[in-house]
């Protein structure tokens, strides 16, 4: 769980406080969506 803790950033300033993908201005409330619609996790990024 820690690996992935590390991914993740908050910036209050940022994508609404939303946390998103380290490096990236994908959140991971966009991830969970894609996935849950029938995304693989290979065609994510």
């Amino acid at each position: 769980m820690t690996d992935l803790m590390e991914r993740i950033t908050l910036d209050p300033a940022g994508r609404s406080g939303k946390p998103v993908i380290r490096g990236t201005r994908i959140t991971v409330s966009d991830v969970l969506e894609s996935l849950a619609g029938g995304m693989t996790p290979d065609r994510l990024f």
